[in-house]
């Protein structure tokens, strides 16, 4: 399989989860700014959707949308710990922590992104971003992981999404649970060669 990604971005997830379940895989890095990849290919050619991720599979079919592309790798892989077996409960569990991470985590940070934005409506957007964090930070509370002591697909794109926050100045030091499940993910094998292999962090 090869995956098309941007340092950083949110294919970081679906990057992490290839190199937990150990399938292989190629990477392919994507420049977003000028949607050309590091081949020099026309990237909308790829994915007309212009965004990252995109997993082609060994037969040409491609898959994009982030949250999809983790439930096929875990399903792929068999990997019932990172994505729960289809109709339990523990699945659509950790469905539920995707979903609300993509829709009120994820594209909250977007108009973060837009260098047009004005201070006093990042303001707004920062407080609103806050306040979500914080939620999940109580839900956390003593836990490890998400959904309990195992670490899931809803996992990755937490650590993922909560790492933007550095870019954009919101300041989460003290979400203490927040905090201690982010540096339990960073310690992750898998993840430290996902940030090395994307240029950050060191071997």
């Amino acid at each position: 399989m090869k995956l098309y990604y941007s340092p950083g971005a949110c294919s970081l997830v679906p990057h992490i989860l290839l190199r937990e379940t150990a399938l292989p895989h190629t990477l392919v890095k994507v420049d977003l700014g000028k949607h050309v990849t590091e081949p020099g290919l026309d990237y909308y050619g790829i994915n007309p959707k212009g965004s990252v991720p995109v997993l082609e599979l060994d037969d040409g079919q491609r898959l994009t949308e982030g949250p999809v592309i983790a439930q096929f790798i875990a399903d792929q892989a068999r990997r019932e710990d990172l994505m729960p077996a289809p109709g339990s409960m523990a699945r659509y569990r950790v469905m539920e922590w995707q979903n609300y991470i993509t829709s009120e985590l994820h594209k909250s940070f977007s108009p973060l992104f837009n260098r047009a934005l004005d201070a006093a409506a990042k303001e707004v957007f920062l407080a609103s971003l806050r306040k979500k964090f914080a939620w999940v930070s109580e839900q956390l509370g003593e836990r490890a992981y998400l959904t309990g002591a195992t670490f899931t697909a809803a996992d990755a794109y937490l650590f993922t999404v909560a790492g933007w926050s550095k870019v954009v100045g919101l300041d989460l030091s003290d979400l203490a649970p927040l905090q201690a499940f982010l540096q339990r993910v960073a310690a992750r094998d898998a993840v430290r060669q996902a940030l090395v292999a994307e240029g950050a962090a060191q071997a």
